[in-house]
């Protein structure tokens, strides 16, 4: 394990270094495709995209207070449609959301939930073994083989596409701190559930 995680997270040391400094279109014509993460109605009258990183304490927050509203009021209610896209301002967050993913869509948010609640756990050491055995705890909670998450963990291709789609994604909406949101096409730095429902109800009239 401890060698499949060096290769691992060597691969997205290099990816994140470049960020930035190479196009997203550099990306080869049968890389990975990095689908968007959503919940709710599709044709939904607002659309929420949430920028978050899985080491940002705030995104915790978010996801643990004023998102439970957020759901229950407007995306399970046919609202909103939500998409949630992921931020990698360092590298633990681009191995988590490697986690995330390697559920496919279908357990991509309750993972994200076990990611969210364990942050403080996992995101806060600073030796790269440690922080890969965590997120594979969370990862086998969740379901996942070992034989998964090695494959996760180790696919430098899809590693790659994420981040050519973050910086794509985050550049196209000016993002520069999470969370973020944009609704409706307008970008929206973090906020309290009351600001973001005054917007939502004016979105969505």
């Amino acid at each position: 394990m401890t060698r499949l995680f060096a290769a691992c997270a060597a691969f997205a040391v290099g990816a994140l270094l470049v960020v930035g400094a190479a196009p997203a279109q550099a990306q080869s014509a049968d890389a990975p495709e990095i689908i968007d993460m959503t919940m709710g109605n599709p044709d939904a009258p607002v659309t929420v995209i949430e920028y978050a990183s899985y080491t940002c304490p705030h995104c915790k927050s978010f996801h643990e207070g004023t998102f439970k509203d957020l759901k229950e009021d407007y995306i399970d209610t046919g609202k909103v449609h939500f998409v949630y896209r992921e931020v990698y301002f360092d590298r633990p967050g681009l191995w988590a959301a490697m986690v995330a993913r390697c559920g496919g869509p279908e357990r991509y948010f309750g993972i994200s939930d076990l990611l969210y609640a364990g942050q403080s756990e996992w995101a806060g050491s600073g030796d790269p073994a440690q922080i890969a055995e965590a997120l594979r705890r969370i990862g086998r909670t969740a379901g996942l083989s070992d034989d998964e998450l090695d494959a996760c963990l180790s696919d430098a291709d899809k590693a790659q596409a994420m981040v050519a789609a973050y910086q794509a994604n985050t550049e196209e909406h000016g993002i520069s701190a999470t969370p973020s949101f944009v609704i409706n096409g307008e970008t929206y730095r973090n906020m309290s559930y009351g600001e973001m429902k005054t917007i939502l109800d004016e979105a969505g009239s």
